[in-house]
């Protein structure tokens, strides 16, 4: 009942973990790849995966893998995002209940550092008081729904609030389901330019997108 669709660019370094970590749970994996060139397409067809040569940008490629997809449930993820164990599950309860209810996973990071910590109780506020998970969350939806509100939009960054914002206003924020599973992703970006400079960077990001700047440049800014 599950088509996984993973968006990859240069991800030799993160994602045999990423697929290892999925098992053999998923009835269809499908990796779209923008154009990679370190090995990430055979990482990807060593772990059974179809990959799709895709037109670079997330929302592109994420929309290129929904169509590829067959099952009538997705699950949206990140290359850099592990699903702890049990996130089968779970997930196979989720999918058992209101077709109307999108998912996603709890939000950790691979760092012992305490900046993570404190980002993490961030993104929880979020997600609980805003309704605003990110696309580094997972997003388990029913395909019929996702078609409905318009699919992914071929944006170059921000495609997942963009999704969310339009099932919260077809759905309302209630709809959308805090699962318990740990989605644990790369703390890298952070770790290369502190933890706060770079959640500033996102922050501003996102700003910027809500005013109505360019997808492309905001893209550009957030590096």
């Amino acid at each position: 009942m599950l088509s996984v669709v993973i968006p990859t660019l240069n991800a030799a370094a993160v994602l045999s973990a990423t697929l290892t970590a999925l098992g053999r749970s998923p009835d269809q994996l499908i990796v779209a790849d923008g154009g990679s060139t370190d090995g990430t397409q055979e990482i990807a067809a060593s772990h059974g995966a179809t990959v799709l040569r895709c037109t670079r940008g997330r929302g592109s490629q994420l929309a290129a893998g929904v169509a590829a997809a067959r099952e009538p449930w997705l699950l949206l993820l990140h290359a850099d995002t592990r699903l702890a164990p049990g996130w089968q599950e779970e997930v196979a309860r989720h999918m058992r209940g209101p077709a109307t209810r999108p998912g996603y996973f709890r939000f950790r990071l691979d760092s012992d550092d305490p900046g993570a910590r404190r980002l993490e109780r961030l993104v929880a506020w979020r997600c609980r008081v805003l309704g605003l998970p990110y696309g580094d969350q997972g997003l388990l939806i029913y395909r019929d729904l996702l078609a409905f509100v318009g699919g992914v939009r071929p944006l170059p960054l921000m495609e997942d609030v963009d999704l969310i914002r339009r099932l919260v206003r077809l759905l309302g924020r209630r709809s959308l389901t805090a699962l318990e599973t740990e989605a644990v992703t790369s703390a890298e970006r952070w770790v290369r330019d502190g933890w706060v400079r770079r959640s500033a960077l996102n922050l501003a990001c996102l700003a910027l997108w809500r005013i109505g700047v360019p997808p492309a440049l905001v893209a550009r800014l957030y590096g």
